[in-house]
């Protein structure tokens, strides 16, 4: 696309010109060029729900999103995810979202309500598609759309949208991508109809140009129409390169506004938006795209920072990103990038756990770093006082790093003040961190305590993890909010009892965290047997052959980490960052160094593509090639007691990337287990009834945690207001989401 479309440019001033630049498009003119993709939060399908959606959105909207996408709404019974999903098929549908509309506008907003027809990935007995062949990922196989029926549905497809228009929306996007109906249509996969509707790639678009066309008939030019298009499907007999650049000239010609990106198949084997996936990993497809049409083209998927957007639109990869779940971590990201605060934005780090993981069990989506998405009118998470963006001059904008000991609030700290209480808070893990800081943000005078030298607590070692790289992102912005909210971290003091009931303090909160769950194991006090902590660490160096004891979250994690090829050479991640913090302190922001967000010892996107058969050049169809991963670094036996599927406690929608990952990686998984004894020949096993031994040369235990509650007990009977949070309330499984969730709320109930 050229940039004749432009308006004036942005401020020179600003910090990300390409980002924050207007832009015309057919139906309007978008302020920046950010979307907010489309989230199903679990409230779009009942009506009073409404008003929790229009917070959600009026948020967003003031927040200065340049155009927000709805969750999907069906066009049609038959088009509904689930039997009870939300609709936009009549004009009671159009009154119940005025009050969302009304909303955004208020704030000076622009919507587009999403129109999804599920196809054959519906959840319910009464599917559709354009033929009988049924989903991996539902259980009920779909009746065929006869010629007649696909008339109908595209008629449903331009009523929702005039209904969408009643409402008050600013336009629709129509979901063409992701394995849903209208994608089901263009791909060769799903659709052998001989009929005007298939038989070839010209037929088999003619339903999605259709659609487009004949609403932008109905609608006129002050309309808003954005088709989120299949970059790439990453399924066998997915659409070629050709047929997507062929598919993307016909939609303009029949009048979108914008195409927006999808990527991949909900059933493709190629992850797509979990944390692991690098950076703006899609882009490049999104670019083909863009060179082929003159609308603007938005990319998508995993772009969390601004310099990574910024790096994206300045190249002509793109014209617009297209973010969804960044959304849910902060609210306020377009502000703070706006502001050249980027090291105020609390970034989505990919984890799926509040959010897809979620919408996949039928629960409301949130978010695991802000436990406030999705509740804005929940009383137990009120919004923070808002404070001014000012600059810290004292804020080191590299990575995690030991934050300093301060007894007194840093100069510039804005603090919201009301009848304040003094507040210890004891750890400085996920949950202390929030706990603190919320508190501190409510205008309470808050100590933290933390024994070691560094804040992060098991996120430290969370972010060594191969694909966890992002977690240090939740420390950078935790490490910043202390600074602005003037909290007091005492680093490496381990507080007494005595201490804290002698400080005068009126409440404590106790996020002591948990320590590693030993092993009652003959051999288990070996040296060569080890806490998953010192191996994760990096203070154990382990040999070519390891047995894992423990195959929860954290025997997956160490699996990968010891079996990850290169590891050598992006390890030492932890002691760097915080080096180049110290030396941002010191030297001041900005000084030749990364931004906030650049993410250290990541996978370069060339493995990943390799490990998981992308093809960059889309030269076959779907986009695939043979997976070529590479030799492990060792032989690694992850080993569990229970005789059900390995890591069946893992998350929904990232669980079976963790498994993929490790079998590629030849990890032995070993189910029903009885551990024996560790000596010199290595780990005896009874599996079955039958004695195995597992030659190795190290054993690391992931066997679970106990909480860390020495202090409780004397603080309790000394009568004093303690709380437990996080891990020191519930070890199991370090759920980072439960104890920033819990923390959250006790500090707003203060």
């Amino acid at each position: 696309m050229t940039l004749s479309a432009e308006t004036s440019p942005a401020s020179p001033s600003s910090p990300y010109p390409h980002l924050f630049r207007p832009l015309e498009v057919r139906g309007g003119t978008l302020p920046n060029r950010i979307i907010m993709g489309s989230m199903h939060l679990g409230l779009e399908d009942r009506r009073a729900d409404a008003a929790k959606l229009a917070a959600f959105y009026a948020e967003r909207a003031r927040g200065g999103v340049g155009l927000i996408v709805s969750g999907g709404y069906a066009p049609n019974f038959t088009g509904r995810l689930t039997p009870f999903a939300g609709t936009m098929r009549s004009r009671r549908d159009a009154t119940t979202h005025r009050v969302i509309t009304d909303a955004v506008h208020a704030e000076g907003g622009r919507i587009v309500l999403q129109i999804l027809h599920a196809g054959r990935y519906a959840y319910h007995p009464f599917s559709a598609a354009p033929g009988a062949s049924p989903s991996p990922i539902t259980p009920f196989t779909p009746r065929a759309l006869s010629t007649r029926a696909v008339e109908r549905t595209i008629e449903a497809f331009v009523r929702s949208a005039g209904y969408a228009r009643q409402a008050g929306y600013d336009g629709v996007e129509i979901m063409g991508s992701e394995g849903y109906l209208i994608n089901q249509f263009l791909s060769p996969r799903t659709n052998s109809r001989t009929d005007a509707w298939g038989g070839s790639a010209a037929r088999r678009r003619r339903f999605a140009t259709e659609i487009v066309r004949r609403i932008r008939d109905a609608a006129g030019e002050d309309f808003i129409i954005t088709f989120r298009m299949s970059m790439v499907d990453l399924v066998p007999d997915g659409q070629t390169l050709q047929e997507t650049l062929d598919l993307a000239r016909e939609l303009e010609r029949a009048g979108v506004s914008l195409l927006n990106t999808g990527i991949g198949w909900h059933e493709a084997r190629v992850p797509t938006i979990v944390t692991s996936v690098p950076r703006a990993a899609f882009a490049d497809f999104t670019a083909r795209i863009r060179e082929a049409v003159s609308v603007p083209v938005a990319t998508s998927n995993r772009i969390n920072m601004p310099h990574t957007a910024e790096q994206i639109l300045a190249e002509g990869r793109a014209d617009l990103i297209t973010m969804a779940r960044p959304f849910l971590a902060d609210p306020d990201w377009v502000v703070k990038a706006d502001a050249g605060t980027p090291e105020r934005i609390n970034s989505c780090i990919g984890c799926n756990q509040a959010c897809l993981d979620h919408t996949f069990q039928n629960k409301p989506a949130s978010c695991l770093v802000n436990p406030r998405a999705g509740r804005e009118t929940d009383p137990a998470f009120p919004p923070l006082p808002k404070r001014a963006l000012l600059p810290l001059a004292s804020v080191a904008t590299g990575h995690p790093a030991p934050a300093p000991h301060r007894d007194s609030a840093p100069v510039g700290a804005v603090r919201a003040r009301t009848t304040a209480l003094r507040v210890a808070v004891v750890g400085a893990g996920p949950a202390g961190l929030a706990a603190s800081t919320q508190a501190a943000a409510r205008g309470h005078e808050v100590d933290l305590f933390e024994a070691s030298d560094t804040i992060g607590g098991q996120f430290r070692l969370a972010r060594r993890i191969p694909g966890k790289e992002e977690f240090a992102e939740t420390l950078r912005y935790f490490e910043q909010q202390l600074l602005e909210t003037g909290v007091n971290l005492r680093l490496a003091h381990r507080v007494t009892a005595t201490e804290l009931l002698d400080g005068g303090y009126d409440r404590i909160l106790l996020a002591t965290g948990v320590v590693p769950r030993t092993v009652d194991l003959p051999g288990a006090d070996r040296p060569n047997v080890h806490s998953y902590p010192d191996v994760v660490g990096g203070r154990v160096q382990c040999g070519p052959r390891v047995a894992v004891i423990g195959a929860g979250g954290i025997g997956f994690d160490v699996s990968e980490l010891l079996t990850e090829p290169h590891r050598e050479d992006r390890d030492g991640q932890g002691d760097r960052d915080g080096q180049e913090a110290r030396e941002g302190r010191e030297h001041g922001a900005h000084r030749g160094r990364p931004e906030p967000g650049t993410p250290f010892g990541a996978q370069p996107l060339e493995d990943w593509q390799r490990q998981w058969g992308v093809d960059p050049e889309f030269s076959g169809r779907g986009g695939l090639a043979a997976a070529r991963p590479e030799a492990p670094a060792r032989a690694v036996h992850l080993i569990q007691r229970k005789t059900t599927k390995m890591g069946a406690g893992l998350g929904k929608t990232t669980g079976w990337v963790h498994r993929a990952a490790l079998k590629a990686r030849g990890v032995d998984f070993i189910t029903g287990a009885s551990y024996v004894r560790i000596d010199d020949d290595g780990l005896h096993l009874d599996i079955d009834g039958a004695r195995r031994v597992l030659e190795v040369d190290d054993v690391v235990v992931c066997a679970g945690q106990v909480s860390q509650r020495e202090l409780y007990g004397a603080l309790e009977a000394a009568g004093a207001d303690v709380v437990l949070l996080g891990g020191a309330d519930v070890a199991a499984e370090l759920d980072a989401k439960r104890a920033i969730e819990q923390a959250t709320r006790v500090a707003a109930a203060l």
